[in-house]
C-alpha cells in the first residue's frame, strides 16, 4: 500500500527516544493495527492512519517520524509527552486522564469474543454467565465500560498480540478471546483457522477510534487542525474513499 503523498512525506523509524530536533516535527507512535498503522518490509509505514497523518502534515507544514511499539508502551510515550501522536486508541475515562483525544474519530471497530467452534460457551451479553471461564485479553487494550465493570469478576489472562491470543484459544489454554474483528479476522484467515474459530454475538462493544496526544501538546494548535482536516474530509467524501480503500468502517 502506497502512502498518499509518496516518499517526500514518508517517515523514517526512530532509533532512540530523543525528542525530534525540528521545530515542526511530530513523533507518531502506535502498534500494528490492521489497515490502520502497519510497517512494511521496506520500513515504510502504511494504513489509513498513516495516510491521514501524511495529508495532515502536508497541509499544515509538519514533518513526521513514525515508530511502532507494543501497545502499552506506545500509550506510555504519549502519556509522558515523549511522543506527539498516538494512532488509533479507543476512548475511555481512564485514558482521558492521561492523554487528549481528537474530537473526531476516524474509524470504528466491532469488539467480540472469539471461541473454538467445537467448544462454544453460552454468551448472551450477561457477564455473570462467564464466571470461571478462562478469557484472554490483549495487553493495554480497552474493551468498553461494561466489560471494564465486569472484569474484576472474570478469570483473565493477557496476550501481547492477536496471533498469541488465537493460539492460546486453539490449544485450549483459554476458552474465549476478547479482541476486535478488524485485527483478528485477517489473522484467522492467514493461520487457516476459519473453520475452527468464530466470533460470538452479541458484540462486547462497538468502539470508535481516534488520534490522541499528550494532555499538553507541544504544538497546541495541532489537535484542532487535525479535527478540521477530518471534518472536511468527511464532508467532501474523501474520508469515505480512504476508508473503502482500506476496508475500514467509519463511525
Amino acid at each position: 500500500m502506497t502512502g498518499l503523498c509518496g516518499m517526500a512525506l514518508g517517515a523514517v523509524p526512530l532509533s532512540s527516544f530523543a525528542r525530534p530536533q525540528a521545530a515542526r516535527e511530530l513523533l507518531v507512535v502506535g502498534t500494528r493495527f490492521e489497515s490502520i498503522y502497519e510497517q512494511r518490509g521496506d520500513g515504510e509505514f502504511a494504513g489509513m492512519g498513516a495516510d491521514l497523518l501524511r495529508l495532515f502534515a502536508k497541509r499544515y507544514g509538519y514533518q513526521l517520524r513514525f515508530d511502532i511499539y507494543p501497545w502499552r508502551r506506545a500509550q506510555e510515550l504519549v502519556n509522558t509527552g515523549k511522543a506527539d501522536v498516538l494512532v488509533g486508541p479507543y476512548k475511555s475515562a481512564e485514558r482521558q486522564r492521561t492523554m487528549r483525544f481528537s474530537g473526531q474519530a476516524f474509524f470504528q471497530d466491532q469488539v467480540a469474543f472469539y471461541v473454538r467452534a467445537d467448544r462454544m460457551p453460552i454468551w448472551e451479553g450477561d457477564y455473570g454467565m462467564l464466571k470461571g471461564r478462562r478469557i484472554v485479553t490483549l495487553n493495554g487494550w480497552s474493551y468498553g465500560p461494561t466489560f471494564a465493570e465486569a472484569q474484576p469478576g472474570l478469570t483473565i489472562s493477557v496476550a501481547n498480540s492477536v496471533e498469541s491470543g488465537l493460539k492460546m484459544l486453539v490449544i485450549g489454554h483459554v476458552e474465549m478471546f476478547a479482541t476486535n474483528r478488524r485485527d483478528t479476522d485477517p489473522v484467522i484467515a492467514a493461520l487457516g483457522l476459519q473453520d475452527k474459530l468464530l466470533a460470538l454475538a452479541p458484540l462486547i462493544d462497538v468502539q470508535n477510534a481516534y488520534f490522541a496526544y499528550p494532555l499538553t501538546p507541544r504544538h497546541r494548535e495541532m489537535p484542532a487542525q487535525m479535527d478540521k482536516l477530518l471534518l472536511e474530509m468527511k464532508r467532501n467524501g474523501e474520508l469515505q474513499k480512504l476508508a473503502r480503500r482500506y476496508g475500514v468502517t467509519l463511525p
